[in-house]
């Protein structure tokens, strides 16, 4: 219990910090040079929620890395949706991608796929040390 709550701690702080860092390098686009990023305190407790891809690690670990990053972006996809769904009921999801071609119902953005699928990974290095 104690490595889960210590796991889902460090996966709600990398997220965080990810986050912030993908928000503020993306006001480049907008030519706002002052980096500001943004997160959400909803965001904490999603991306904490990662921690529990050391289930399907233990499964997989001997496939190949493309293997292993095609799940862990299934699962960042389930837990998006889900989370953003049940958020986007109490008019709280921090995001809003209906603007995106790639959209399934605003919460996701298909085109993410390989920034997931290279932060799962990122987050099997973190969760299996």
């Amino acid at each position: 219990m104690k490595n889960l709550s210590k796991n889902f701690f460090l996966c709600g702080i990398v997220g965080w910090c990810t986050e912030i860092i993908f928000t503020s390098l993306h006001s480049i686009r907008n030519h706002d040079f002052r980096l500001l990023g943004v997160t959400s305190l909803w965001m904490f407790p999603i991306y904490g929620l990662a921690s529990l891809l050391v289930i399907p690690y233990k499964f997989i670990q001997k496939y190949s890395f493309l293997i292993r990053g095609a799940v862990y972006t299934f699962f960042i996809f389930l837990g998006e949706f889900l989370s953003g769904r049940l958020l986007t009921k109490f008019h709280a999801c921090p995001w809003n991608y209906e603007n995106s071609p790639l959209n399934i119902k605003k919460v996701i953005r298909l085109d993410y796929a390989p920034l997931w699928f290279l932060f799962g990974l990122f987050l099997e290095k973190i969760l299996k040390r």
